[in-house]
């Protein structure tokens, strides 16, 4: 039985990643952990094989916890990567009134996902953060009515919450790209996504000299985010997703010229594109 882990209670976004992950398979077993921490550390610790996490949202951006423990936990790569739709709703304890809410319950990036719909009808409501969607709707659910949660309507239905409005996000092209993490990594594939992490010298022109180098191999570069390296003031790390294998010649290769030119590197993984089904 493989262990995954997801970030709970159950009815997150993150339980739905993983369920498109394993596509329901019967060998899969879902373990639900409180934070991010938690859950990445889980993977580390051995007390579970791999793990769904969030790592971008097309609206809010990057998850900076994600991204941060990527680059500091020594043993884990990348092996796989799921990109679902998110649809945001109002929930309530049944019976619940708009004009009655003065609480609204949700993830930071949730909120931030609905910041236009919260701030024009309930202006006055005071914004309360929580590690995840389905533990807002969990609180709402144990509360005394005077609460909203923004969620999935898997949440309303783990909790029994009524859905007061559908699909409140203020942008309807709302995605978000979440990667499988484990100590073991992906075989390769028809078509492979290559992740690493990277610092470069205090010097001028040093990072367009890292980058120049996926140009001479002709190499398709489809993100990069800089984190703080937390070391030093101004200094940074650098997360960059490109196109193709390690075990491509070219990619390989290009990799090999990065790591040299770099003062810190990291190899997080080769692994399969994830293709939506339109």
């Amino acid at each position: 039985m493989i262990k995954t882990g997801f970030l709970g209670p159950k009815g997150t976004f993150s339980q739905e990643a993983m369920i498109v992950y394993t596509k329901g398979g019967s060998e899969y077993t879902g373990i639900d952990y409180n934070t991010m921490t938690d859950l990445i550390a889980a993977v580390s610790k051995d007390e579970i094989d791999e793990a769904v996490v969030p790592i971008e949202n097309s609206l809010e951006g990057a998850v900076s916890v994600t991204l941060d423990m990527l680059a500091t936990e020594p043993d884990i790569k990348i092996k796989a990567e799921v990109i679902i739709p998110i649809s945001q709703n109002l929930l309530a304890k049944r019976g619940t009134q708009f004009k009655n809410i003065k609480y609204i319950l949700s993830h930071p990036q949730a909120i931030g996902q609905c910041r236009k719909y919260i701030d024009s009808n309930f202006p006055d409501a005071m914004i309360k953060y929580l590690y995840s969607t389905a533990e807002a709707a969990k609180e709402v659910a144990e509360g005394n009515g005077d609460m909203a949660a923004v969620g999935s309507k898997a949440a309303a239905g783990v909790y029994d919450l009524e859905i007061l409005q559908e699909s409140i996000q203020d942008n309807n092209n709302n995605l978000t790209r979440f990667i499988v993490i484990s100590k073991k990594e992906a075989p390769k594939s028809r078509k492979s996504k290559t992740s690493i992490v990277f610092s470069t010298e205090n010097k001028p022109g040093s990072l367009y000299r890292i980058l120049d180098i996926f140009s001479l191999w002709d190499i398709n570069m489809t993100r990069i985010e800089s984190r703080p390296a937390k070391n030093k003031l101004g200094r940074y790390i650098f997360f960059v997703d490109i196109e193709g294998h390690v075990e491509d010649e070219d990619v390989r290769d290009a990799l090999t010229m990065v790591k040299r030119k770099t003062s810190f590197y990291k190899f997080l993984g080769s692994y399969p594109e994830f293709e939506r089904q339109m």
